[in-house]
């Protein structure tokens, strides 16, 4: 995919403006040095920077919170035809979320090399994704139980469902 100048230029305000809630999340101490916006026709739609600690919530990175925002303002639970640009190349968590939120690009400044190198390593987590789920070091045990199933059922079912 290549950038036209027009876009380069716009998207290095959009660039300038991450970096800067990175690094005032940083000096807040709400979070880690991340931060993302939601972009839809040029305009800013939302913004989201990591609140971990502040949130006291591991789900709370900063693709997450601007999907979570954007969603919100845009009433849809997905981000068609919008852009998410990311102070840093998104961990496992974020990368599914943006496959669910299916934003139509994705630019990232720093990378996960970078991140592992000031104590964020994702490595763990993309070794662990490819693991039998027993075999991971915190095993997932699969336990069959048929009532459990009855929703499953009756989502494929149902006629008028929204999919997603």
């Amino acid at each position: 995919m290549t950038v036209s100048e027009i876009e380069k230029n716009e998207l290095l305000r959009w660039l300038q403006l991450v970096s800067d809630l990175s690094l005032e999340n940083v000096k807040s101490e709400r979070g880690g040095p991340f931060a993302a916006v939601v972009i839809k026709d040029g305009k800013l739609v939302a913004e989201g920077t990591n609140r971990v600690l502040e949130d006291k919530d591991p789900t709370a990175h900063a693709e997450v919170v601007a999907i979570r925002n954007a969603c919100k303002v845009l009433g849809d639970f997905q981000l068609e035809g919008c852009i998410l640009i990311s102070s840093c190349e998104p961990c496992p968590m974020c990368l599914g979320a943006i496959y669910w939120a299916r934003p139509k690009v994705v630019y990232f400044c720093n990378d996960r090399v970078e991140a592992a190198e000031i104590g964020f390593d994702d490595n763990l987590i993309y070794t662990e994704i490819n693991l039998p789920p027993i075999e991971r070091k915190i095993p997932f045990i699969p336990i069959p139980f048929e009532p459990a199933k009855l929703a499953f059922k009756l989502w494929k079912e149902k006629l008028d469902k929204t999919q997603y």
